[in-house]
């Protein structure tokens, strides 16, 4: 824990990863931790003991300041642990750290008001993405092995692979998500530098619980010791209407050939889906517009400029274009059972482009959160998605791949996600990294 921390406060500051920093309450923990291990050993029913854990600063931490990314909540102390959070503390895991996030997620970067953006470890002038862009520099820079991150439109995923680091989207409920999101978007799940870690913090945070009338309990998703084989994947480039680089494109094609050198059997789909960016647009606009229907207008000289414009354009919604997205949000359903007919996985890219310019809230010329064509359409149909590191472009920047099921076959998506992890290991590009960051080259 001391090492984390002296990483904490020199790395991090460096990247901008974190809100607060927890840290004599960290290593308080830290040292009762020690001596029961020198007294007991290792407790079997505290699977994360001792193990530092970051927690993106939209999660409610009790007596630690959760800004929630804005100046409007920027003194907030909950005075209750989240359930994910709960969960981690009763498994042992000690909470050091706050990670940066956007105003509420509202967009695919990481930066706020509060303390800007947080950068990427690969290239300190690119963004980290988001908007768990914190948790995924952090855990890519050696600052703690997990992470916890939301994902409302690829929050968890965009950041993952733009830091090169493993993001694991579970299926919508399996994670208690705390307070219930009003249009069912956001998802609650873990970031690290391997599959493995991805399922321990998952089966950890997994559960129901009564704040959240969406979540469920379907017990473990562990996968199990051996890789799963003989799985059908449908491997698609764009998904019907993506446009993603030549690098991601050669990078989907080296994972299917990967694969298929594991005994998967990966077909290239030739059929897609229309783009549900509307449908997500309108929902999500219609959600926060009612996070902020009491004191809009007190509040939005607090808010970033661009929430603030998505909650006004929630606001002029009417009823019938909020049900109108409701009911097309079940035909993609319906889409996407047709597109995954024949096969149990999806393989896309997981983001079309590499990481973009610091400070900006997208790429050049982008709007809103339509570029991140590959992650919001498994929101709107709550299914589990998975990003894997996936190599570099041609700047030297991580390129991902995405994984996906149906919704509840998070074990089978997680077994051949460690699969691609066996035939394609990339641990050693992080002490590059580290060597790299330590040496103050970036």
């Amino acid at each position: 824990m001391s090492a984390t921390l002296e990483r904490a406060s020199t790395l991090g500051a460096t990247l901008n990863a974190f809100m607060t920093i927890d840290a004599d309450p960290a290593l308080s923990a830290a040292e009762a931790a020690a001596a029961e291990l020198h007294d007991h050993g290792v407790p079997e029913d505290r699977p994360l003991f001792g193990i530092p854990v970051s927690v993106k600063d939209l999660t409610a931490t009790a007596g630690l300041r959760t800004t929630r990314g804005s100046l409007a909540t920027s003194d907030h102390v909950p005075t209750a642990d989240a359930p994910a959070v709960a969960r981690i503390r009763r498994a042992g895991g000690i909470v050091f750290a706050k990670t940066n996030t956007s105003e509420a997620g509202w967009k695919a970067d990481a930066g706020n008001r509060l303390i800007g953006p947080t950068s990427n470890p690969w290239d300190l002038g690119r963004s980290s993405g988001g908007s768990s862009g914190g948790a995924a520099a952090a855990v890519a820079a050696g600052i703690g092995p997990l992470a916890t991150g939301t994902d409302g439109a690829g929050s968890i995923r965009i950041p993952a692979a733009f830091c090169g680091v493993v993001g694991f989207k579970p299926t919508a409920g399996l994670i208690a998500y705390v307070p219930a999101s009003a249009d069912r978007l956001a998802h609650l799940g873990p970031i690290a530098r391997s599959v493995e870690d991805a399922v321990l913090l998952t089966s950890v945070m997994a559960g129901a619980d009564d704040r959240d009338p969406f979540s469920v309990s379907i017990g473990p998703c562990n996968p199990g010791a051996e890789p799963q084989a003989c799985t059908r994947i449908g491997m698609s480039i764009d998904l019907g209407y993506g446009d993603p680089s030549e690098a991601a494109v050669r990078a989907t094609r080296a994972a299917g050939a990967a694969l298929a050198d594991q005994g998967h059997v990966v077909v290239e789909l030739d059929q897609g889906i229309a783009d549900p960016y509307p449908i997500l647009e309108t929902l999500m606009a219609g959600a926060e517009a009612a996070s902020y229907a009491e004191g809009f207008e007190r509040l939005r000289p607090l808010l970033d400029p661009g929430h603030a414009r998505q909650i006004e354009l929630g606001r002029r919604l009417t009823g019938l274009e909020l049900a109108v997205a409701a009911e097309r949000r079940l035909a993609l359903n319906d889409d996407v059972h047709e597109l995954m007919r024949d096969v149990d996985l999806l393989l896309t890219p997981t983001m079309p482009t590499g990481p973009f310019e610091l400070g900006l809230d997208g790429p050049a010329g982008s709007a809103g959160l339509s570029w991140t064509s590959f992650t919001y359409p498994f929101n709107l149909t709550g299914q589990p998605a998975i990003t894997l590191p996936a190599g570099f472009d041609e700047d030297g920047l991580p390129l991902g791949i995405q994984l996906v099921a149906r919704r509840f076959d998070d074990a089978v998506l997680l077994s051949v996600a460690r699969s691609y992890e066996h035939a394609r290991s990339w641990s050693g590009g992080y002490e590059a990294l580290w060597r790299d960051l330590e040496g103050g080259a970036h």
